[in-house]
């Protein structure tokens, strides 16, 4: 890649790309503006707040859906 450009992945949400998008979207799907985002990039030793935030959120959530009841599959048409 040349100097000044920044790539990831943005198939998959753990990737993260949502949070550094702009408000900017599509007009016709809606998907954020991911060509033109500026970003700063620096070296790090821990997770960040959000990332942190984010891992926890995901974490209540599998547990709500641990607890979630079960659907039953249907019999229909068998």
């Amino acid at each position: 890649m040349q100097s000044g450009v920044v790539f990831t992945t943005f198939h998959h949400p753990i990737s993260g790309a949502n949070v550094i998008t702009s408000d900017s979207s599509d007009w016709a799907t809606n998907c954020p503006e991911y060509k033109v985002t500026a970003v700063q990039v620096e070296k790090v030793t821990s997770p960040s707040d959000w990332q942190t935030r984010y891992k926890k959120f995901s974490e209540q959530q599998k547990e709500h859906f641990k607890r979630s009841p079960k659907k039953e599959k249907s019999t229909i048409g068998r």
